[in-house]
C-alpha cells in the first residue's frame, strides 16, 4: 500500500502482460459461449492505464486511474 499511495508503481507484473493475459481469457471465453464482465470491465481499466503511458506499471496501478 505505501508504493500505491506513493503513486509508485513501476515494479511486479506489468500492465501490458496483464491485458495480453487477460486478451487471452476473453478470446477463449468467447469462443466458448462463456461471459466474463468482470475482467472485460477489469480489462477496459488496463486499458485507461495504457492511455496514460503506464504500460509497465504494475497491476497496483489501477489506483492511478482514480487520481487522475
Amino acid at each position: 500500500w505505501k508504493t500505491m499511495d506513493a503513486g509508485e508503481y513501476n515494479h511486479g507484473f506489468a500492465v501490458d502482460w496483464m491485458r495480453k493475459d487477460l486478451a487471452i481469457c476473453l478470446e477463449e471465453a468467447r469462443a466458448n459461449g462463456a461471459r466474463l464482465p468482470v475482467a472485460a470491465l477489469v480489462d477496459q481499466f488496463y486499458c485507461e492505464v495504457q492511455k496514460m503511458g503506464g504500460n509497465r506499471y504494475d497491476t497496483s496501478s489501477l489506483l492511478a486511474i482514480l487520481e487522475r
